[in-house]
């Protein structure tokens, strides 16, 4: 008796849809995503309000990032102690009590940047456990690389969306009122991650070791296995020159006399080639695939920046910049060797000191950007990072391929052993 074909499984992008739990993972984390942007774009606008500073002002912003290298360092801990479930949902309750804080009128100048800074540092945890605990409900293969990705391409449009819808909310609302729904997003994320996700036991007891210790510990086993360190340089370096021609876009418009509406194009194109690209990379190729263009585009993604020493005019900076946002494509199948590299019962404090370690170097690269574009033209700046990016990226590209599974030699594989063992 014949049934016909048998329905074919949903393949691609559209199985990861397809896991219940990541369903609720994704919208928890477009939601405060969402949130955090608008809070960032009000929060200035309020802080210049009450002081008229334009230096307190863009210090607001630069505390987004600053703390990541604290929180992710000393509380990364908390990813593998406790269940990441639990985790999740007192963060974004954390979060959304600083907030609130926020929008009491008596609150001072000082007190929201210090509120700003304890998000900020809760954020990195958030992340880690939040990558870590992906692979508990899709696998360590590739649904999770694919949820990765997946969840990095929101990170991408909900910047452009979030500002877009930042700005709108205040030609209607006051800061603090914008500033409100950052309360609800994290309330809202917060539901969603309890009841829509499964309560799992934490990946490691929490032993006699206090959180700091423990922390500390769990940052040294991964950046002293020379694998490990490897990927982590892989996929934080050529992040640092990257956003040179971001952070100086500015004064790049200025250089070539082009209007503001040039300025929201260049800050742009850069994510709607990461987007493109990883979409493509995600959907079209196999795994295999993603796993063999890794150091390829890892070593070249940088050169599009070079097109800036002839100080191009808008389209053709456009396209430099649409090609090297394109180039993270490579971030795809290097999740897969992270996550491969990692013990499970360090997966949490290693994702943890991923986020917080590129947080940090991006922050680091837009300041060393601005501080080079005080003695030198921006757009020499800007092919310089290229240059350099490129020069660096290949250096990595060649540790990377030297620790290889099957390049290191017996004593090395034997003293990553010993370092996984000891962390148990």
């Amino acid at each position: 008796m014949s049934h016909g074909p048998a329905t074919a499984p949903p393949a691609g992008y559209r199985a990861v849809f397809a896991v219940t739990e990541f369903r609720a993972v994704f919208a928890a984390h477009l939601l405060s995503l969402l949130g955090v942007v608008v809070s960032e774009l009000a929060l200035t606008v309020l802080v210049y309000d009450l002081t008229g500073s334009p230096l307190l002002s863009a210090l607001t912003f630069a505390l987004g990032m600053l703390p990541y290298v604290i929180g992710g360092t000393l509380f990364a801990g908390v990813a593998d102690r406790y269940p990441a479930r639990r985790v999740l949902v007192v963060c974004d309750l954390v979060c959304a009590a600083c907030v609130a804080v926020m929008l009491v009128p008596a609150t001072p100048v000082a007190g929201l940047l210090a509120l700003r800074c304890l998000v900020a540092a809760i954020a990195p945890v958030f992340t880690g456990t939040r990558m870590a605990a992906l692979t508990d409900i899709l696998g360590d293969g590739d649904l999770y690389v694919l949820g990765r990705s997946l969840l990095r391409i929101v990170s991408q449009s909900a910047m452009l969306i979030g500002f877009g819808a930042g700005g709108a909310l205040l030609t209607v609302l006051s800061p603090r009122g914008a500033i409100t729904v950052t309360v609800v997003t994290f309330l809202c994320s917060a539901a969603l991650l309890r009841f829509g996700t499964r309560d799992r036991p934490a990946r490691a007891g929490s032993g006699s070791a206090t959180l700091l210790k423990e922390s500390l510990s769990g940052a040294r086993l991964i950046l002293g296995d020379r694998r490990i360190r490897a990927l982590l340089l892989l996929l934080w370096l050529p992040a640092m020159f990257v956003v040179a021609p971001e952070a100086l876009a500015a004064p790049y418009v200025a250089e070539i006399g082009a209007g503001p509406a040039a300025l929201g194009l260049l800050l742009c194109a850069m994510a709607v080639g990461h987007v493109g690209a990883e979409l493509f990379v995600g959907s079209a190729l196999r795994p295999r695939t993603r796993s063999r263009i890794v150091l390829p585009v890892a070593a070249v993604g940088l050169l599009p920046l070079v097109v800036y020493a002839v100080r191009p005019g808008l389209p053709l900076a456009l396209a430099a910049l649409a090609l090297a946002g394109m180039g993270a494509a490579y971030v795809i199948g290097l999740d897969q060797w992270f996550v491969d590299a990692v013990p499970p019962e360090l997966r949490g404090r290693a994702m943890t000191l991923l986020t917080a370690g590129l947080m940090t170097i991006q922050g680091a690269g837009m300041a060393l950007a601005g501080l080079a574009a005080e003695f030198f033209p921006v757009h020499h700046v800007v092919a310089g990072s290229g240059i350099i990016g490129t020069v660096v990226a290949l250096l990595v590209v060649a540790e990377v391929r030297r620790t290889a599974p099957g390049q290191m030699s017996d004593t090395e594989r034997r003293d990553g052993a010993d370092r996984h063992m000891t962390s148990r």
